[in-house]
C-alpha cells in the first residue's frame, strides 16, 4: 500500500542512517526548476526502463516525490507490480516541502556540482581564467591542457592544444603525459566541477606540477570570446609501468587517508548475498575497457562522470559501493572523493573481469508482445497515426515522417491534440519504451494501438526515411538541456549556469543534510 509522509518525516529519514531512495518521477525539465537536493530524477516516463538498476533491490525504503498531481500513484503501481513493496510518497508534493519552511533547488546533479564548490572552498584550489591560458598558450609556456571529459564531449569542443583525459585517468596517465615536473598542467571541463575535481586529484596525489583548474571550462572560454576546437582526437597515451606504480601508490595514500577499503572477489560475494542492504558495483575505467572484460554485473561508470552525476548511477543514499579497476589508481581516487561525498562504505575491487560487453537491460515489466509489427509491416496500415515517444532531442534528430511526438506519461494531454482517425502506431529510440506504453494508451483511444518492434532503430536499418519535420503534441518538458545545447545565442544561458554553480555552496548550507569532508576527513558542510 502507498503511503504519504510528511515534509518532516522525508527529512529525518535523510540522516536516520538508513537506506534510502528518494525518487522524483516529474519530468527532466521539470524537475530541473525545483526540486528536493537529495532527489533522484527518474520520470514516470521512463521508469521502467531506469528504475531496476537505480534501485536494485526490491526491499528498499522508496519516497516518491512529485506536484500532488497523481504521479506518485502511477509510478508506485508500476513498481509494486514489479515487486517493490516498502513505497512512501512525499505529501504535498515539492510545494508541501517548501511550504514546510524547507529548501528547494534547481539545476541537475546538484549534490556532485555543490561537492565541486565545496572542494574549490575547502582546498583553495587554484585556478586560471580564460584570459590568463590564453595569454599563456600565446607566450609558449610549458604546458599541458588536460580536458577531464569524456571523449564525446571532448570531440566536439575543446580548448586548444587540450589532451583528453577524463577524471579518474588522470592521476593515472599524468606522468606519462607529463614527465618534466617543470611542465604546467591545467586541467578544463565545460564548466566547474570536473576542473576543480581534476586538478584538486592531481595535487592531492602529490604530482611535483604547478596545477590549476580552467576557471569556468570551455563556457568561461567562449564567454571570454576566444576559439574553441572542434573534431580533435588526442587522447590519453597508454600507461606505463612507472606511470602505474606512481598513480597506484600515490592513490593508495589519497584512499587510505579517506577511508576507501580493498575488497576481493569473495568479499563482494558476501555483500552482495547480504540483501537487507544495496550494493552497487560500477566499473570506473574506460567504457571501452568495460566492453572488453568487466566484472559481472558491474555497471560502466567512468570515474569523473560517477562524481560529477552521482545520482544518475546511485539511487539508494546510504548504499555500499564497490568500484571495479585493474590498475586500481582510478577506483582508489574515485572511491576517496565519494568518501568526501558522504558515501559511508566505499570499496575498491582491484581487478575487471571476463564479462564483456554492455549490460542487458534491466527491465521493470515487458513490451506488449501481441502488439508488435515490424517496419515492412507498419508502412502497409492505411490512415495509421505515428506517435514517437523518445526523447526530444533525439526526435529532433530524425523520426518517422509524419510522426508526432508526445511524452508517455502524458499522452492524456496529447491524444486530444493528435485525435488519431484511425490506428495509432507508438514508436521510440528502439521500439522498447513504445512497447511498455501500448496499454497506457490504449486506455486513452478507442483507436487500435499497436508498437514498431524495433522502434525507429529498426525503420532506419530497414531502409525507410527519416524525417526532421516537427510535430509537436507536447512542450519538449522531458529534457534539461545544457546551455550550450539550448537554441539561440548560448551565452546568457552559459552565465545563469556558472552563476548557479558558484551560488550552490551556500544554498546547501541552508538545506543542512550534507555530510561533505574536508580535506582531513572532518565532517564540514552540515548547514
Amino acid at each position: 500500500m502507498l503511503r504519504p509522509l510528511s515534509p518532516a518525516v522525508v527529512k529525518s529519514m535523510l540522516t536516520d542512517g538508513e537506506e534510502l531512495a528518494l525518487i522524483d518521477v516529474r519530468e527532466e525539465l521539470i524537475y530541473s526548476q525545483k526540486h528536493l537536493l537529495w532527489g533522484r530524477s527518474v520520470p514516470l516516463s521512463r521508469i521502467e526502463l531506469r528504475f531496476a538498476r537505480l534501485v536494485p533491490r526490491k526491499s528498499t525504503r522508496i519516497v516518491l516525490v512529485d506536484d500532488g498531481d497523481g504521479l506518485v500513484e502511477r509510478a508506485a503501481a508500476i513498481l509494486m507490480n514489479a515487486g517493490y513493496v516498502d513505497i512512501y510518497y512525499l505529501d504535498g508534493g515539492v510545494a508541501g516541502w517548501e511550504k514546510a519552511g524547507l529548501v528547494t533547488f534547481s539545476g541537475m546533479h546538484v549534490p556532485s556540482k555543490a561537492f565541486g564548490e565545496f572542494v574549490e572552498h575547502d582546498s583553495g584550489t587554484p585556478s586560471v581564467s580564460a584570459q590568463e591560458l590564453d595569454a599563456m598558450l600565446r607566450s609558449g609556456t610549458n604546458m599541458k591542457v588536460l580536458d577531464s571529459r569524456p571523449f564525446e564531449e571532448f570531440s566536439r569542443v575543446s580548448i586548444p592544444t587540450g589532451i583528453d583525459v577524463p577524471g579518474a585517468e588522470l592521476v593515472l596517465r599524468v606522468r606519462d603525459i607529463v614527465p618534466s615536473p617543470e611542465t604546467t598542467i591545467v586541467v578544463n571541463c565545460a564548466g566547474r566541477t570536473r576542473s576543480i575535481i581534476g586538478a584538486q586529484s592531481l595535487i592531492d596525489a602529490g604530482v611535483p606540477n604547478k596545477v590549476v583548474a580552467l576557471r569556468n571550462g570551455t563556457m568561461g572560454w567562449h564567454l571570454a570570446g576566444l576559439k574553441t576546437a572542434s573534431g580533435e582526437t588526442t587522447r590519453f597515451p597508454d600507461v606505463s609501468d612507472k606511470g602505474l606504480a606512481w598513480a597506484c601508490s600515490s592513490a593508495e595514500a589519497v584512499a587510505k587517508k579517506h577511508g576507501v577499503q580493498r575488497i576481493d572477489r569473495a568479499g563482494v560475494a558476501r555483500l552482495q548475498a547480504d540483501t537487507s542492504r544495496t550494493t552497487y558495483v560500477f566499473d570506473v575505467r574506460d567504457p571501452d575497457e568495460y566492453k572488453r572484460g568487466h566484472f559481472p554485473g558491474a555497471v560502466s561508470a567512468p570515474g569523473g562522470q560517477l562524481v560529477q552525476a552521482t545520482d544518475t548511477y546511485a539511487g539508494t543514499l546510504g548504499a555500499r559501493i564497490v568500484l571495479s579497476d585493474d590498475k586500481a589508481a582510478r577506483a582508489l581516487m574515485t572511491g576517496a572523493w565519494l568518501r568526501r561525498m558522504g558515501w559511508q562504505e566505499v570499496f575498491v575491487l582491484a581487478e575487471a573481469g571476463d564479462e564483456s560487453g554492455d549490460l542487458a537491460p534491466a527491465l521493470l515489466g515487458a513490451p506488449a508482445s501481441a502488439k508488435a509489427v515490424d517496419p515492412s509491416a507498419a508502412i502497409e496500415i492505411d490512415d495509421v497515426t505515428v506517435i514517437d515517444l523518445s526523447s526530444s532531442p533525439r526526435y529532433r534528430r530524425g523520426h518517422i515522417p509524419g510522426a508526432w511526438f508526445a511524452i508517455r506519461s502524458r499522452l492524456e494531454h496529447a491524444l486530444p491534440k493528435i485525435a488519431p482517425r484511425g490506428p495509432v502506431l507508438l514508436t521510440s529510440e528502439d521500439g522498447v519504451l513504445a512497447g511498455l506504453a501500448v496499454a497506457d494508451a490504449q486506455a486513452l483511444t478507442d483507436r487500435p494501438v499497436q508498437w514498431i518492434r524495433g522502434g525507429n532503430a529498426a525503420w532506419a536499418a530497414a531502409g525507410f526515411p527519416l524525417s526532421t519535420a516537427e510535430r509537436l503534441a507536447d512542450d519538449p518538458l522531458d529534457v534539461w538541456l545544457k546551455p550550450y545545447e539550448r537554441p539561440g545565442d548560448p551565452k546568457a544561458g552559459m552565465q545563469e549556469y556558472l552563476t548557479w554553480e558558484v551560488d550552490l555552496i551556500d544554498r546547501i548550507k541552508q538545506d543542512g543534510t550534507c555530510d561533505f569532508l574536508d580535506s582531513e576527513g572532518r565532517r564540514a558542510a552540515h548547514g
